[in-house]
């Protein structure tokens, strides 16, 4: 902890910390929505009645609104900066979580959260893009991650709202609403914060490029601005005129298939299962609506307190190492889940099995697979096409998102609820191999030296 908070004294000032953390109120509207549906379903499904396939949509149907707004928003980062991306998705997730809040029916309340998912979706994508554009190499990795640690942040708010507010009249709705409070700060912030220097550069701008620099690296000894300017120019030049056909490209194809695969594999070994459904769970092994909603909170503390660790590690340990610890600790995690629900001995007499599965699935997700995609698909795609990689990386992200959370229930009937965590654990062992055979590393090194490393050294050979 000593070492990552000297190494942000040294490296980052007040502009630059406040801007990472303004910025990562995406994080959290991403964390807080993916929260609180979990506890607030207990109520909906009762008042507005809703069928397990209506809860199912009520669910998933955000995640179809974030493909849309992960589609768009790369197009949108480009074309009015992320700044102004970020601005424009503060304010449609504050009035679609009102409408949420007041609904008075199944098809009200999927409208809604459709709409709330696109500004999910949106701000969940530039988020860790505008924070790796601002922070310096050193620190980059922290920073960034600064978005996960906001999505936990959220989720464990959502938790601890869900709890205070179940005994409540109007319950869900109170919920629901309160989401629109960080849609506000989000919104109000990114007013308050510049332009990130690459895209000023991208646009042609780049006296207000070396401007914004030396604002942002002004407490850092080690900074050279002009370097760095130097750096992003010739970035921008060697990616000039890249379109959404080079994703294709031979060069590009390998750091795609990266990205992608993060992304599908950060969802498809069942984390926002585990988010979503956790008060289903823990109350399928005995516990009451309350208690199940308490032993919840401990979960969300559990992401907290593991990203923070990530945090303070991804900087010094790397990103890879951390990203294959983690998915070792969550395959063991789902494999414990599995054992639980096959055993009913286990079931009627250890429910703490169950939690101490969820607790090690949670805490390893929060050191690697949690903040190492946002991290990574922010660092190895070059600058001409990062928006647009990101935005297809995030797509697949929320798509696959989607297809998990929207097929959970369902599964449980066909394969049992023991049988999806056995699947889990298979998509674990074979996202570790991949990982393990195909991630760089990418700590210590600035975004145009990893656009060098990565893609130009790699066409030549």
């Amino acid at each position: 902890m000593a070492g990552f908070i000297s190494d942000v004294r040294a490296s980052a000032n007040g502009l630059l910390i406040r801007a990472a953390v303004i910025a990562a109120i995406g994080g959290l509207l991403f964390g807080y929505d993916t929260g609180v549906i979990s506890g607030a379903l207990l109520f909906i499904k009762k008042d507005l009645h809703a069928n397990s396939t209506e809860q199912e949509w009520i669910v998933s149907v955000l995640l179809l609104g974030a493909i849309i707004g992960a589609l768009i928003s790369g197009f949108l980062a480009d074309k009015i900066s992320r700044k102004w991306t970020k601005v424009g998705s503060g304010c449609v997730y504050f009035f679609a979580a009102i409408g949420c809040a007041l609904s008075v029916s199944v098809p009200m309340l999927i409208g809604f959260r459709l709409v709330l998912g696109i500004a999910v979706g949106t701000a969940s994508f530039v988020s860790p893009l505008y924070i790796s554009e601002v922070a310096p190499p050193r620190v980059r990795g922290g920073l960034v991650s600064f978005n996960q640690l906001a999505v936990t942040t959220g989720i464990l708010i959502a938790y601890l709202v869900n709890f205070a507010f179940q005994d409540v009249p109007g319950t869900w709705r109170w919920m629901l609403g309160i989401a629109a409070l960080p849609g506000a700060a989000l919104a109000t912030g990114m007013l308050t914060v510049p332009h990130t220097p690459r895209w000023l550069a991208q646009v042609g701008r780049e006296d207000d490029a070396r401007k914004v620099l030396v604002e942002l690296r002004e407490s850092d000894e080690e900074a050279d601005v002009d370097a760095e300017l130097d750096d992003i120019r010739k970035a921008n030049e060697n990616e000039a005129g890249s379109k959404v056909k080079d994703l294709f490209s031979p060069k590009i194809r390998p750091l795609i298939v990266i990205g992608l695969a993060l992304a599908v594999a950060q969802q498809f070994v069942g984390v926002n299962t585990v988010i979503y459904y956790a008060p289903t769970i823990l109350s399928d092994t005995g516990l009451n609506t309350s208690s199940s909603l308490a032993q919840t909170v401990s979960v969300g503390i559990t992401n907290v307190v593991f990203t923070i660790v990530a945090v303070m590690l991804l900087d010094k340990v790397g990103r890879r190492t951390l990203l294959l610890i983690g998915t070792v600790g969550l395959t063991v995690a789902l494999a414990v889940l599995g054992v639980y629900f096959t055993v009913p001995a286990l079931q009627h007499s250890a429910g703490y099995v169950a939690l101490i599965g969820l607790l090690l699935f949670m805490a390893s997700f929060a050191i690697g697979l949690g903040p190492v995609f946002w991290l990574m698909i922010s660092e190895i795609f070059p600058s001409g096409v990062r928006s647009k990689a990101m935005s297809v990386s995030t797509m697949t992200n929320w798509a696959a998102n989607f297809i998990v959370a929207g097929t959970f229930l369902t599964l449980n009937g066909l394969i049992t609820r023991q049988g999806t965590f056995f699947l889990y654990t298979a998509i674990g062992v074979a996202a570790f191999l991949f990982f393990l055979f195909r991630v760089p590393e990418t700590k210590g090194r600035s975004l145009e030296q990893i656009q060098t490393e990565l893609v130009h050294d790699d066409a030549k050979g």
